[in-house]
């Protein structure tokens, strides 16, 4: 399999680089975010994209903030690392990872450094571990996963849940990548994921490049596939997973009830970093985004001007339609285990 990285550090210019998702499948291009403001930037135009990269992506900004502020008092050098820090992980509302690497490398910053050029170092070693780590996570998960593939079947998924979401490897795609890899004849059926086409763009062109036989349809036909057989089990990604209910791209929960009542396996794959032990459903904010990524494709105009436009980014996909959450640390069975979730928790 083609092996690429998703974003990372670049040590000779202090700088995150990452692929520009919003150009794919035409062309793979590296953006170099040199401050903090192109970083945000890059989240809010979906440049980089999926929970675990946005983990990834607070993470880094952390240590790019730290290198960019130009403070000589430490305590006050501390404030404003943090207040730019804060910047990052509200650029987008729903994922958890965001927030979750910021934190996790401010925490421990915050804690053990005793200078600004400590803090700066901290800072970027604990960044490179959320990274590394994540490539782990991906690559565990994808071989708990595996086990519940049958030798030879189809999965659908929706949105893109792979390499380009996260490190390299990918959450949902790392499951049937770990299953080809251990021998398994499986193959994908991408729904194409309106209005951005993620499934139709990316996942297309993940499979497409590791010669994992793909096939894309419009996210409306799923429940016939479902009905006329065609799919052995649906495997998706999550960008938050709270004490009820699984987030993840709008058009999930809608797959979760064709496949109950189709009495088809339903999969969510996600690290141990996209579980939220302290909200509910309720409790979250769902990300609406901007009129004309519905209104227009291409720059074509397809809503007339007037006509209003709800844009939902996410949808809530309760525990009752999973039947198992596969992780870093093993599979959920039933999803709403708290037990076990529980001790995910008390690992991390």
């Amino acid at each position: 399999m083609k092996s690429f990285v998703t974003i990372s550090w670049d040590e000779k210019s202090d700088s995150v680089l990452l692929i520009d998702q919003t150009r794919l499948p035409l062309s793979c291009q590296i953006i170099q975010c040199r401050t903090v403001d192109r970083l945000i930037t890059a989240i809010r135009r979906l440049e980089v994209r999926g929970a675990p990269a946005l983990g990834i992506a607070g993470a880094y900004g952390v240590a790019l903030a730290s290198i960019s502020i130009r403070e000589s008092n430490f305590p006050r050098y501390v404030h404003m690392v943090r207040a730019s820090a804060l910047n990052i992980g509200n650029a987008r509302p729903t994922a958890i990872n965001l927030s979750w690497g910021v934190h996790r490398v401010l925490a421990m910053a915050e804690k053990h450094a005793d200078s600004i050029e400590e803090y700066r170092q901290i800072a970027l070693h604990e960044a490179q571990k959320v990274a590394e780590e994540d490539m782990a996570a991906c690559h565990a998960l994808g071989d708990y996963g595996a086990a519940l593939l049958p030798d030879t079947g189809t999965v659908l998924t929706h949105c893109n849940a792979g390499a380009l979401a996260c490190r390299e490897w990918g959450t949902a795609l790392g499951v049937v990548r770990s299953a080809v890899a251990a021998g398994k004849n499986i193959s994908v059926i991408a729904c194409e994921t309106r209005p951005l086409l993620q499934g139709a763009r990316l996942t297309s062109w993940e499979l497409k490049r590791d010669e994992i036989p793909v096939t894309v349809i419009p996210d409306s036909a799923a429940a016939y596939l479902m009905r006329k057989e065609k799919i052995d089990c649906i495997i998706v990604g999550a960008d938050r997973i709270t004490r009820d209910a699984v987030f993840n791209k709008v058009g999930t929960y809608m797959h979760a009830l064709c496949a109950k009542s189709h009495e088809i396996p339903f999969y969510v794959a996600a690290p141990s970093s996209t579980f939220d032990s302290m909200h509910y459903e309720s409790e979250i904010e769902i990300e609406e985004r901007e009129r004309d990524e519905v209104a227009r494709i291409s720059g074509h105009v397809i809503v007339p001007d007037g006509v209003p436009v709800r844009n939902p980014a996410f949808d809530a996909t309760p525990f009752s339609l999973v039947t198992a959450l596969i992780t870093d640390h093993g599979i959920i069975k039933p999803a709403s285990d708290w037990i076990q979730i529980a001790e995910i928790h008390r690992i991390i």
